[in-house]
């Protein structure tokens, strides 16, 4: 049975650490005794009471988002882990990597619904199936997929050992040590190196996958210096992922282009939900992503959804370098935005369009949109059976809708971290919002068959194209705050 989980006392916002480099950063001596708010990651204590006290009260549309929770097979105290002591993913190598990702999402559904419904037999199925893991898996490998398979799975892990890191059978040690020595040496790497290519050889999902894995290592594991560092790479990073590269140009309207539409629908959802991802975890421990250089992932994520829903958007023609670093290289141009699909949604809306206008009080036109269309939002399981369906945690109508704000100006980030520290979030303002060569020899190929996933599971073909070098990096970087 878990212990009663307080809100932890003491801790504090994290700031960016000074010379913290962008492209080489050191691996990291991981720090005890950093004061952080357990549990922090996409989930406060604040949250899993609202959500107890809503569905309990059978209130909209939280029951609902209940609902899609207990339909889902992964949701069940029967579900039995199958843990592998090395996982693959990729061309080449033996792919089980699935099995991970069932049983993660298996472990953070059932999770999720013990603190709803205070059933014990659903903590005790999510502590049993982290212990098999942790005591199992030692490596992730494959193809340049491997980094891929780190990012996603390791911030996955990392969110469902949250949710029960205080029940007594838990092996907390173990998880940390998963999550320090399997998970986040890779996706450290790849923010590091990006495995060897040219820095706009990958797309910016991949960098998101790696720094939403550091990040969430940081706060599980109580390491102030790690997330100094997912956070020092969201905002100055060089390769795709950070902010600026993401959404390198910003319209008058409020919008703002969010790079990979220039290569199809089902990525460019990726990476926003993934950017929101990061930004709910370190809004959880006092620091303001989302509100980081004026909204900026806001007026990326409004684009994201005004296109998904069938509008016309602009988009500026980028060529993008690709290859290896002392290899093969070439370039690949994106002239306009790809072709979509009205019909395909993924569970990563509810929380951005809760943060902004419930939260801030800010105007997220498309974004609501889109949370309306796509809810009640279910989670791994309820979109398709390829790895694309499971790469969010989802049922973000459950866990992200929220009361408005009494007084939205005012940072609401937890007062555990934010309000000990001295550090206010950014409140930001507020956004004016409107209506090539063989893929053998190819390093951004790795990962295509994420967009068979994403379109089988929408039961569309994805459009592919082309994107992107910046030409105007240096304008870029110097275009915003901080």
């Amino acid at each position: 049975m878990l212990k009663a989980a307080g809100a932890a006392a003491g801790a504090a916002g994290i700031g960016v650490g000074a010379g913290v480099g962008t492209t080489a950063l050191a691996s990291p001596a991981f720090a005890a005794g950093s004061a952080f708010a357990h549990p922090g990651l996409l989930h406060t204590r604040t949250d899993l009471d609202r959500m107890a006290a809503k569905v309990k009260a059978g209130a909209r549309p939280y029951a609902a988002g209940f609902a899609k929770l207990t339909a889902n097979r992964h949701a069940q105290s029967g579900w039995r882990a199958n843990p592998q002591a090395t996982v693959y993913r990729g061309e080449g190598s033996p792919q089980n990597y699935a099995v991970l990702y069932n049983d993660i999402h298996a472990a953070y559904q059932n999770a999720l619904r013990y603190h709803v419904s205070g059933e014990t037999a659903h903590a005790d199925t999510a502590v049993a199936i982290l212990n098999a893991w942790s005591g199992k898996l030692t490596s992730v490998q494959g193809s340049a997929d491997r980094f891929l398979a780190a990012g996603l799975y390791g911030y996955q892990f990392a969110n469902a050992a949250e949710l029960v890191r205080d029940h007594g059978d838990f092996a907390l040690g173990r998880a940390q040590d998963v999550m320090r020595n399997v998970f986040h040496p890779l996706s450290d790497s790849f923010l590091r190196d990006h495995n060897g290519a040219v820095i706009t050889n990958y797309w910016p999902n991949w960098d998101l996958t790696a720094i939403a894995c550091v990040l969430a290592t940081g706060i599980f594991c109580d390491d102030r210096a790690v997330v100094d560092r997912a956070v020092e790479y969201f905002k100055h990073g060089d390769g795709m992922g950070s902010v600026r590269h993401a959404v390198p140009v910003v319209h008058d309207d409020g919008l703002a282009e969010w790079v990979e539409a220039g290569r199809d629908q089902g990525h460019a959802l990726l990476g926003v939900g993934l950017m929101g991802t990061v930004c709910e975890m370190a809004w959880n421990q006092g620091i303001d992503l989302y509100g980081y250089d004026d909204n900026r992932f806001l007026k990326g994520a409004q684009y994201v959804a005004k296109w998904s829903l069938g509008g016309d958007v602009p988009y500026t023609a980028n060529t993008r370098k690709k290859g290896a670093i002392g290899g093969w290289s070439g370039s690949e141009t994106a002239a306009g935005a790809a072709g979509v699909d009205p019909a395909m949604t993924r569970p990563i809306w509810a929380m951005i369009a809760n943060h902004y206008t419930k939260r801030r009080g800010l105007s997220a036109s498309y974004v609501t949109r889109a949370a309306a269309k796509a809810a009640p939002e279910g989670g791994g399981g309820d979109y398709g059976p390829n790895s694309g369906g499971y790469d969010q945690l989802g049922f973000g109508t459950l866990a992200f809708t929220r009361d408005k704000a009494t007084d939205p100006a005012a940072p609401s980030a937890p007062a555990s971290s934010a309000a000990t520290s001295g550090a206010r979030p950014q409140t930001g303002a507020t956004p004016s919002v409107a209506a090539s060569p063989a893929s053998g020899r190819d390093l951004a190929a790795t990962g295509s068959d994420e967009v068979v996933g994403w379109a089988a599971a929408a039961g569309v073909t994805a459009v592919a194209g082309g994107l992107l070098l910046l030409r105007r990096r240096d304008q870029v970087r110097r275009g915003g705050a901080e």
